[in-house]
C-alpha cells in the first residue's frame, strides 16, 4: 500500500483526467480563444541582473539580503532533471517510465532541446533573478558519461558527467547574474515523492554519507558567490515502518540533522544560505490513524540556531491538490487518500490561516524562530487545466505569497512539447520541442500568466533592511548544541553533560526548568576580549555578597558575561563566561522563575515559547546574565531557580 502520495503520481493523476481543448480551457478563465492572459513581465538581461545584487546573501529579521544589506527577494523557478526523472518501474531507458514522458538522463532538462543560452534568455524573460537546482546525491559520484543525444543543442557538453554537467549549468546561471541554490533532492535518481528509498536523508544513505555529500558540494562552489544557499532536504516523509520527527534525539530526527548539516556547511563556506524545509508528512493516512503535514509548525516552539545568526532560512511546499492532511492521492483509501479537505478545498480565510500557521508565522518578527519564509515549491497545470478548484486555489494562493511579500519559488521551470504541439508537463513555466521552440507561460493560452506576472511583478520590500537583534534558542534535550565557533574548536569544556553554548555574537539571555532549554541574544551585545573563558563550577567568584542565600550559585567573574551552561539531567553543572571588552555593572537584580515563568513584558521573544512546559526566567533585552542559583533541597533536584541579571551599561 502506498503511504505517502507522490507529487508526479498527484500531477498525472489531474494530467490525464483533462481531456478538454485549449479553447475550453481559456473559456473557464474567461479569456477570448487565442489571446494572451496578462502582459508579460519586464524582461531583464544577464548584465541587468549580475549589476543588481552583490554576493553573498545574509538575513536581516525576515528578509534576505546582499552584500551591501539590499533586500534581495528569491523570484525563483526549479530546474529539475539533475534529480533523476525515472519513476521506479520499468526500463530506465525508456522514457514512458520516466516523469511525464520527459527522461532528464540526470541532468537539468532541455539541454538536449536548446542552448543553454536561451534557455537563460527565457528565464530572464519571466522576470525570475535565482534558481532553485535540485540533485540527487547520487550525481556526486556518477562517473557515467551523459549520452550525446541529452546535450545535442549543447555540444560543449558532451563527453561530461552529470556532475559536471551540473558544474556548467551552474557556471552559466552565476555568469547572466542569477543567483543559485543548491537542493538535496534525492539520494537516488529516482523520481520525488513516495515509498521511493528517498524519504529521509538516511533511508538510502548514512546520515554520514549525507553530511559529507554536503560539504563535498559546499566545498565545489565556495569561491562563487552566487551559489547563495544549500537547501537540504526536499519534502522528508514517512516511510513504509517509521515517522521523521523534530527534536526526539534518534536517527529520524530532523531537526537535529538539519542543525548539524548547516553548521557543517557553514564551517566549510561561511556565506552560505542554510535553508531548511520542515516535515512533509507524519503518520498513516488513514482515518483511524493520527497523519497529518507538520510543515514548518513544530518551529514555534524548537527553532534551530546555526554557529552564524544570519544564514538561516526556513522553507514550504504547498500545492492545491495536497492538504494539511491529504497526501494529495486519488483513488481512495487503498492509495493513502483520505477524506481530509486539501488546500484548494479550503475557504479563502481557512487558507491564509492554514498557511500563516504552517509557514509565514515564521516572519514574525523578535521571535526565537524569527527568519525569512521561502516557499520554494508550489505550482499547477496550466495548459490544458479544466479543474476550476485548482485555478481558484492559484489565484488565492498567489494573492497570499503578494501580500505577504513572500519570497517563492515555483516547479518547474523546464518541461518538453511534444509531437503534438502541447506540453508533456503542463505544469512547466517554459517548454521546448525537438526544434527548440519554446511555449511559454506568457504566450496565448496559458491562464496563469496573470497570476505569475502578478507575483513577479508585485510591489514589496526594496533598498536597504536594517540590522536587526536576535533570539536564538538553545536544545539540551537529547545532548550537546555547541554552536560557538570559538568552543568548536576547543576541548570539552564540562565532560560528561551536556552543553549549550550560544554563537559567538550572542550571550546566553535565559534558562528554562526541567527541559534544559536557553536563550541567546545579541541585543546591546558587549564586545568580548581575546582572554579566556572561565568555565564556573563553584562559588569562588560569588564576591559582591550573597544574592541568594541557601542556594548554590554560579556566578560569572566580574566584567564578564554568561555564554553558555552544562547540566546533568536537569540540575545545573556549570557556566560558561567570556570576558567583556568594557567594564559592565556589578549590581543587578534577581530573576525568581521556580514557581512561574519570569520574563519581560516586553522585548526578545516574549510572544513565544521555545521550553513549552517549563518555566523559564529571562533577563532583560538590555541586560547580562551575571550568574544562576539553583538548590537540591525542597526536591528541587537542581535545576535552576534564579538567575542573577545585571545592566549592560
Amino acid at each position: 500500500m502506498r503511504l505517502i502520495s507522490s507529487r508526479v503520481a498527484g500531477r498525472q493523476s489531474i494530467a490525464r483526467a483533462l481531456s478538454a481543448a485549449l479553447a475550453a480551457a481559456a473559456l473557464l478563465i474567461g479569456l477570448t480563444p487565442g489571446t494572451t492572459s496578462a502582459a508579460a513581465t519586464t524582461a531583464t538581461t544577464g548584465e541587468q541582473l549580475a549589476a543588481s545584487w552583490r554576493g553573498p546573501l545574509s538575513t536581516r529579521g525576515r528578509y534576505i539580503v546582499d552584500a551591501d544589506g539590499n533586500r534581495f527577494k528569491l523570484k525563483a523557478g526549479n530546474w529539475s532533471g539533475a534529480q533523476g526523472t525515472w519513476e521506479g518501474s520499468g526500463d530506465v531507458n525508456d522514457p514512458a517510465n520516466h516523469q511525464a514522458d520527459q527522461k532528464s538522463n540526470n541532468i537539468p532538462l532541455g539541454l538536449d532541446r536548446t542552448p543553454i543560452a536561451r534557455i537563460l534568455a527565457d528565464f530572464h524573460a519571466l522576470g525570475i533573478n535565482s534558481i532553485r537546482l535540485p540533485y540527487a546525491d547520487a550525481l556526486i559520484r556518477d562517473t557515467t558519461v551523459v549520452p550525446d543525444a541529452a546535450v545535442t543543442a549543447n555540444p560543449q557538453l558532451k563527453g561530461k558527467t552529470p556532475l559536471q554537467v551540473y558544474d556548467a549549468v551552474v557556471a552559466a546561471l552565476t555568469a547572466d547574474g542569477f543567483a543559485v541554490i543548491l537542493n538535496n533532492h534525492t539520494t537516488t535518481y529516482r523520481f520525488c515523492c513516495s515509498l521511493d528509498g528517498n524519504e529521509r536523508w538516511n533511508t538510502s544513505q548514512s546520515t554520514q554519507q549525507w553530511l559529507d555529500n554536503w560539504v563535498f558540494m559546499a566545498k565545489r562552489y565556495q569561491a562563487n558567490k552566487r551559489v547563495v544557499g544549500a537547501d537540504l532536504r526536499n519534502e522528508v516523509r514517512r516511510d513504509l515502518n517509521d515517522d521523521p520527527n523534530w527534536g526526539w534525539g534518534d536517527e529520524h530526527d530532523l531537526y537535529y540533522a538539519l542543525e548539524k548539516a548547516g553548521n557543517k556547511i557553514l564551517q566549510t563556506d561561511p556565506d552560505m544560505l542554510i535553508i531548511m524545509e520542515g516535515i512533509n508528512w507524519q503518520g498513516i493516512p488513514q482515518a483511524m490513524f493520527p497523519h497529518g503535514r507538520p510543515t514548518l509548525t513544530p518551529v514555534r516552539n524548537l527553532s534551530h540556531t546555526l554557529i552564524n545568526s544570519g544564514k538561516l532560512v526556513y522553507s514550504a511546499h504547498f500545492y492545491g491538490f495536497t492538504g494539511p492532511h491529504h497526501t494529495g492521492a486519488t483513488g481512495g483509501w487503498q492509495n493513502g487518500e483520505t477524506n481530509d479537505p486539501r488546500y484548494r478545498d479550503l475557504s479563502p480565510d481557512d487558507l491564509i490561516k492554514v498557511i500563516d500557521d504552517q509557514a509565514l508565522f515564521v516572519t514574525q518578527s523578535g521571535q526565537h524562530f524569527t527568519a525569512p519564509v521561502w516557499i520554494s515549491e508550489f505550482g499547477t497545470a496550466g495548459r490544458g487545466q479544466t479543474d476550476a478548484k485548482e485555478i481558484d486555489w492559484f489565484r488565492r494562493f498567489t494573492d497570499i505569497l503578494v501580500k505577504n511579500d513572500t519570497d517563492f519559488a515555483m516547479w518547474p521551470l523546464v518541461g518538453w512539447t511534444g509531437a503534438d504541439g502541447k506540453p508533456q508537463d503542463n505544469w512547466a513555466l517554459l517548454s521546448y520541442d525537438t526544434t527548440g521552440k519554446s511555449q511559454t507561460v506568457n504566450d496565448p493560452g496559458d491562464w496563469r500568466a496573470t497570476d505569475w506576472n502578478k507575483l513577479v511583478d508585485a510591489p514589496g520590500k526594496s533598498g536597504q533592511v536594517d540590522q536587526v537583534d536576535h533570539w536564538n534558542m538553545l536544545d539540551l534535550d537529547f545532548g550537546d548544541q555547541n554552536v560557538s565557533s570559538t568552543m568548536l574548536a576547543k576541548a570539552d569544556w564540562s565532560s560528561g553533560n551536556r552543553k549549550g553554548n550560544c554563537p559567538d555574537s550572542q550571550r546566553l539571555v535565559a534558562l528554562a526548568r526541567s527541559n534544559n532549554r536557553g536563550l541567546c541574544t545579541d541585543a546591546g551585545q558587549p564586545a568580548k576580549t581575546a582572554g579566556a573563558w572561565t568555565t564556573v563550577t563553584d562559588e569562588r567568584y560569588v564576591t559582591h555578597g550573597d544574592w541568594a542565600s541557601g542556594y548554590n550559585k554560579l556566578q560569572c567573574p566580574d566584567n564578564s558575561f554568561a555564554v553558555g551552561y552544562s547540566v546533568n539531567g536537569n540540575s545545573m553543572a556549570a557556566l560558561l563566561c567570556a570576558p567583556s571588552a568594557t567594564a559592565l555593572p556589578l549590581t543587578g537584580r534577581n530573576v525568581w522563575f521556580d514557581n512561574g515563568d519570569n520574563r519581560p513584558a516586553t522585548g526578545g521573544s516574549t510572544a513565544s515559547d521555545w521550553a513549552p512546559g517549563a518555566y523559564k526566567g529571562q533577563c532583560a533585552d538590555n541586560e547580562y546574565l551575571a550568574g544562576v542559583a539553583y538548590t537540591w533541597k525542597w526536591q528541587h533536584g537542581g535545576a535552576p531557580d534564579a538567575l542573577l541579571c545585571r545592566p549592560l551599561t
